[in-house]
């Protein structure tokens, strides 16, 4: 009986900890940034996001996907595992999740971004919605996995801070 309560108190303690560094690595976002919905009107949500983002000096990074799509749960599971790379996304992007699905395709957003290749697919925008970036989401990727030197890479070449330097070496 004492073992079994010892088991008992071990997996509820494993369950609590889990808890509370999954809730560490939550920050307070909009809807717009955390989920796929297809009810979602994307153009008003893209007006909120490159709103923040030019209030905030963040590039957007315009998420396209879906709630079917492995690759976005995988890539959403990899975000959740790697703090580092969680927060750094938060702090340099104002993220823009837009659903595509055979209920709401929203083509006349999508006919405004250049081709996706494949789901998920990724778009950076400036603060003042000036399209800069189309990525596929496999240059993230290593071995089959996302790689956190590659996230960071990608974040650290594409965040805000990086479009007022290469204003200020097109002037010289």
């Amino acid at each position: 009986m004492r073992i079994y309560f010892l088991q008992v108190l071990f997996i509820f303690s494993a369950f609590i900890f889990s808890q509370s560094a999954s809730a560490e690595n939550k920050l307070q976002l909009p809807t717009y940034s955390t989920e796929y919905n297809v009810q979602s009107d994307p153009f008003k949500d893209a007006v909120a996001a490159i709103k923040l983002a030019g209030e905030s000096n963040r590039n957007v990074l315009i998420e396209i996907g879906g709630n079917w799509c492995t690759w976005c749960h995988r890539m959403d599971a990899f975000l959740e595992k790697n703090p580092e790379v969680y927060h750094s996304l938060h702090s340099k992007f104002v993220v823009l999740k837009i659903s595509v699905s055979d209920s709401n395709e929203n083509e006349a957003f999508m006919k405004a971004l250049p081709p996706v290749l494949g789901y998920p697919h990724m778009y950076v925008s400036t603060g003042s919605g000036k399209m800069i970036l189309s990525k596929d989401t496999a240059e993230l990727q290593e071995d089959g996995k996302y790689s956190i030197e590659r996230w960071l890479e990608f974040m650290d070449t594409w965040q805000a801070q990086n479009n007022a330097e290469s204003k200020k070496a097109s002037l010289l």
